[in-house]
């Protein structure tokens, strides 16, 4: 028997060695097919390593294979497995293989709960979470802040902020994380200014805030309009001596932009010794958004000369530029770059609507309507929503009239499409056409609301229904 066992013990280093040069899948099988042959797959160790040769080799499918072999891992090899596949792409499978444990009685510890809550957070699964969190509770691992911190990050990914705040306020210990979490989950669900009340409640509570708060904060100060908020957060930056990276110098300049201080922004901008086509993205739409058009346009311009490529969002953000400030020459002539093969990818229906709204605010309608026909895709009802307003402010009754018939079959529940067609009609003096509409309202149960107007007399209040 202890001859056997080391052989056995000889037989799985060997085995070890050849994973650690393991560089092919043809290898890997080979080895595979050794440690089923010699019973190996329950061994600790050799699981592992197997596991993490799959999981560098991208054939997490051959580990599970593995997984299934075992009728009762232990533990480690379960951890392991679930850690490998947190990181891909079939957030599924981590949920199956602890259900797989809960039925062959394979007792969870605190480690399997943070990858596995990982892989929850990635699908935005909150029921299965929810199931786990009792689990958690009554295997007595909630005290755990790792735990924790990743049962907060699934809440947060999901959106349910009032189990996500729950949980912070019930933790005995909070770190950076668990604050970042809070933060970034308010930021996320659009509650900026809870956000903001959070970051301010972190610096009371006397934790030092680190680079993912720091960018959560700006974002949140961005979106709401907190721009003393941003500007102490630049400060602690600069007294801190953190070097402008590209994802924090982005953040900041994002937050000047979106405050309507672009000067502050350019300036981040030229300090920074790093710089991406995200970066230029948030200085071209400042700029668009707060000087010019041409302004726009001509840092544009300055980001190919640098060497920078553009992507799709570029492209949205300057043909946007060009559509709100009249550029239709400059428009076109990127628009036909585009349509040329220049940026290495096709325009969407983004770029074809800022096409749309370009000419239709340049109140060339039929211009619009033409470009409209000649789409690669369908059009969308901002797209005939660009091109009613436009005709209506021509008086051009006949556009408006296509453009809002089709409105109406884009929303048929639609009351306002349904009024702004019979309000046409009425315009142009065609009453069965009025008739017919008001009939398809009433087939359909739309009904107009009802406007009204209040006058206070003395100390009464009347409304009168128009």
């Amino acid at each position: 028997m202890r001859q056997l066992s080391e052989a056995a013990c000889t037989f799985s280093n060997k085995i070890l060695k050849l994973l650690n040069g393991c560089t092919s899948a043809n290898q890997l099988h080979q080895i595979q097919a050794q440690v089923i042959v010699q019973t190996l797959f329950s061994d600790t160790t050799v699981a592992c390593h197997f596991i993490n040769v799959c999981q560098s080799l991208g054939l997490l499918n051959s580990a599970f294979l593995l997984f299934t072999l075992l009728p009762r891992p232990h533990v480690f090899i379960c951890n392991s497995l679930i850690r490998a596949l947190s990181h891909s792409r079939i957030p599924d499978v981590p949920f199956a293989i602890y259900t797989s444990m809960h039925k062959n009685s394979v007792l969870p510890n605190n480690y399997t709960f943070p990858f596995l809550f990982k892989s929850l957070s990635d699908s935005f699964n909150s029921r299965q979470a929810q199931c786990i969190h009792t689990h958690v509770v009554k295997l007595g691992h909630l005290n755990d802040i790792y735990v924790q911190n990743s049962l907060l990050d699934v809440y947060a990914s999901c959106s349910l902020m009032g189990f996500c705040q729950q949980l912070f306020d019930e933790m005995l210990q909070r770190d950076v994380a668990s604050w970042t979490v809070l933060i970034m989950g308010y930021k996320n669900a659009g509650k900026y200014h809870d956000a903001l009340i959070v970051f301010e409640q972190m610096q009371y509570a006397g934790v030092v805030p680190n680079r993912v708060t720091m960018i959560n904060a700006l974002a949140a100060c961005a979106n709401f309009g907190a721009i003393e908020m941003g500007i102490w957060i630049h400060d602690v930056i600069k007294k801190s001596g953190w070097e402008l990276d590209v994802i924090l110098g982005t953040a900041l300049i994002e937050m000047y932009a979106k405050c309507g201080r672009i000067d502050e922004a350019l300036s981040v901008f030229r300090s920074m010794k790093e710089k991406n086509v995200f970066t230029w993205n948030v200085i071209i739409k400042g700029l668009a958004l707060t000087k010019s058009g041409e302004e726009a346009i001509r840092w544009f311009r300055r980001m190919e000369q640098e060497g920078f490529r553009a992507d799709e969002v570029t492209l949205v953000v300057v043909l946007s530029a060009c559509s709100h400030y009249g550029l239709v020459n400059i428009g076109r002539q990127i628009f036909g770059s585009f349509i040329g093969g220049k940026y290495g990818f096709s325009p969407n229906f983004k770029h074809y609507a800022c096409m749309v709204d370009l000419l239709a605010r340049a109140g060339r309608p039929k211009e619009a309507f033409e470009f409209i026909r000649g789409m690669p895709f369908e059009p969308t009802k901002a797209m005939w929503g660009s091109l009613l307003a436009s005709s209506k402010s021509r008086g051009d009754l006949e556009f408006s009239e296509f453009a809002a018939r089709k409105l109406v079959e884009l929303e048929p529940d639609n009351t306002a499409y349904h009024i702004h067609l019979s309000n046409l009609y009425a315009e142009m003096g065609r009453w069965s056409d009025v008739e017919k509409v008001r009939t398809m309202m009433k087939d359909r149960g739309l009904t107009k609301d009802l406007g009204y107007s209040s006058v206070e007399l003395g100390p009464q209040e009347h409304a009168y229904v128009l």
